[in-house]
């Protein structure tokens, strides 16, 4: 025995002498799901569907007690099955095949979907496409043995045989779920269900897009967006806390664009670097990190404080741009511009000030001081209203009864509904906020989403079906048909990271959670309950989360239970 374990000791040390000097650990940790059902299957040539949702080894067998789900097409008519795995994932599928008496290969088509409808949907067809990730392919199976397809963003998978000359049998499927194993150190609950499962769902959709990178969603857009990640840091700094894959993100982008460029080609998209910088810097107090970004950040805020002209007026060139449902309106993309780029100097000018740059925060200031004195015309966006009132340059009650609550959450997108979350919040009008998040970003939960999508419209619901279902005759597929600019039919994300923002509003105005001093050192906790009658949760901090409780009293009062860690000062 002792021969024996030094052997095995002896054999370790060997194969670990094998890992190339420059291999790294993956972050990224994977999970097995089964699937909970077969949505459909073709009218003939399928036998034992069902069996593929049994439990299974995991594991090509010699002898499968389950017998496997048979397909079986003929001349012209594929045999197939969809599949449900119940719920929104990123990663792969594993397709297991069982002893079979011919070893010839067998080839079968998988199709990838976020809806049943796109999964059913042929390439090409309503904009289904292979963009960033290959959704449709047709791959060769192993004889009793185990084929990975993927990765994608997917619930839905479709597999069919296509060969009339060879039958496939497959003994399992799995998929595999891949995204970081964080834990979520910060926690929402309130006396609104609904509230509670959105919370809960824009979490989800954010982690499932912490990847090697922060990516803005997890079938298409699988890239890094520095705008678009804007909520996301947001919701990570609410539910997760610092973690490694936000600076990994914006370092990445820094190092790929000389400052003269905007970031992704975009203008604003520079700025919104500059304010993730501060919310990291407030949020975690890591004064080396910020102390690095400083010889990229200082001719950056040269340049933007340059963009204020003598008569206040914005003059950003390049791609003029807050998001894709906001472009039409020029003017309100102009007077959201205006916002912006003074929130931006004046976060530089906090941010210089902590660096000790006196000189650069005062040109900061200076500029801001004169972008201030300009107020665009909103030309009703709301989206450029928010901005501006975000920015104090509009009255954030004013803007909320002129513009923000027009139409309810008409004209209010998946991304920039985030800043219009915080400005009626300003305003100080939280229900109004909460019907929002209920009205719009719940619709989605009420058409099958288990995520948030990259774009959403109310009106699209009109007459439509759901996502997880086939289509009802008469009815309107909700996601191949509709969709716009970038985003058409299929290919139309249904994981975006950035329509998480309500899980970031929920902890910061709900909980009422705002960092005064950089790491957390000092926070202010301020409920907004408004119609809600309690709510409770956990907020992360890098000296531990604060455990908070609000309960309204009967005569209309709040009484908090706050409990913070040791080296946090809070503040009502």
């Amino acid at each position: 025995m002792k021969t024996l374990t030094i052997l095995l000791s002896l054999f370790s040390v060997a194969a670990l002498a094998q890992v190339p000097d420059k291999a790294e650990p993956s972050p990224i940790r994977s999970w097995f799901i089964a699937p909970t059902r077969v949505v459909w299957q073709s009218e003939g040539g399928v036998k034992h569907a069902a069996n593929l949702l049994q439990a299974h080894p995991g594991q090509a067998l010699l002898a499968d007690p389950v017998p496997p789900c048979v397909l079986t097409p003929t001349e012209g008519k594929p045999a197939g099955v969809l599949l449900d795995f119940g719920t929104e994932l990123h990663g792969s599928i594993e397709i297991f095949t069982p002893m079979t008496p011919g070893k010839e290969p067998r080839s079968v088509r998988v199709r990838f979907g976020e809806s049943v409808s796109e999964a059913m949907a042929e390439l090409g067809e309503r904009e289904a496409q292979n963009d960033h990730a290959v959704r449709d392919q047709t791959v060769v199976l192993p004889w009793l043995g185990k084929k990975t397809v993927g990765a994608s963003g997917f619930r839905f998978v479709r597999i069919d045989a296509t060969d009339p000359k060879t039958p496939v049998s497959l003994s399992q499927v799995r998929a595999v779920l891949q995204m970081r194993d964080v834990p979520r150190v910060g926690s929402f609950r309130c006396s609104d269900e609904r509230l509670n499962k959105i919370w809960e769902t824009g979490a989800y959709t954010v982690q499932l897009n912490m990847q090697e990178y922060l990516w803005d969603g997890i079938k298409r857009d699988r890239l890094v967006w520095i705008g678009d990640m804007h909520p996301e840091v947001s919701t990570i700094n609410a539910v997760f806390g610092f973690n490694e894959v936000v600076p990994k993100s914006l370092d990445l982008t820094r190092d790929v664009t000389p400052v003269n460029t905007w970031m992704n080609g975009i203008s604003s998209y520079s700025m919104w670097w500059v304010l993730i910088h501060e919310e990291m810097w407030m949020h975690h107090g890591d004064r080396k990190y910020l102390e690095a970004q400083q010889s990229y950040l200082t001719p950056l805020l040269k340049k933007l404080a340059g963009l204020i002209g003598p008569d206040g007026k914005e003059r950003i060139d390049g791609m003029r741009f807050l998001d894709w449902p906001s472009s039409p309106n020029k003017q309100g993309v102009t007077a959201g511009l205006q916002g912006l780029l003074v929130m931006t100097l004046d976060s530089g000018a906090r941010m210089m000030g902590a660096l000790g740059d006196k000189e650069t925060a005062t040109l900061c200031t200076d500029a801001a001081a004169r972008g201030r004195k300009v107020v665009p015309d909103v030309n009703a966006s709301k989206s450029g209203a928010a901005l501006l009132a975000l920015a104090g340059m509009m009255d954030a009650k004013k803007t909320s009864d002129d513009v923000l609550k027009v139409g309810g959450p008409k004209g209010v997108s998946t991304f920039y509904g985030f800043y219009v979350l915080q400005a009626l919040a300003k305003s100080g009008d939280t229900d109004t906020a909460l019907d929002f998040i209920r009205t719009y970003w719940g619709a989605m939960l009420d058409f099958g989403a288990t995520t948030f999508w990259e774009d959403f419209n109310l009106e699209w619901t009109k007459n439509a079906g759901r996502i997880d279902e086939l289509v009802p005759p008469g009815k309107k597929d909700l996601h191949g048909d509709f969709g716009d600019y970038c985003y058409l039919g299929f290919r139309h994300s249904l994981c975006h990271g950035w329509a998480s923002g309500p899980t970031a509003w929920l902890s910061q105005n709900v909980l009422g959670v705002r960092p005064l001093e950089p790491g957390c050192k000092r926070v202010r906790i301020t409920p907004q309950l408004g119609q809600l009658t309690w709510a409770e949760g956990t907020y992360p901090t890098p000296l531990g989360p604060i455990k908070i409780r609000h309960e309204k009293l009967p005569n209309g009062t709040v009484k908090s239970d706050i409990q913070a860690p040791d080296g946090v000062v809070v503040e009502r």
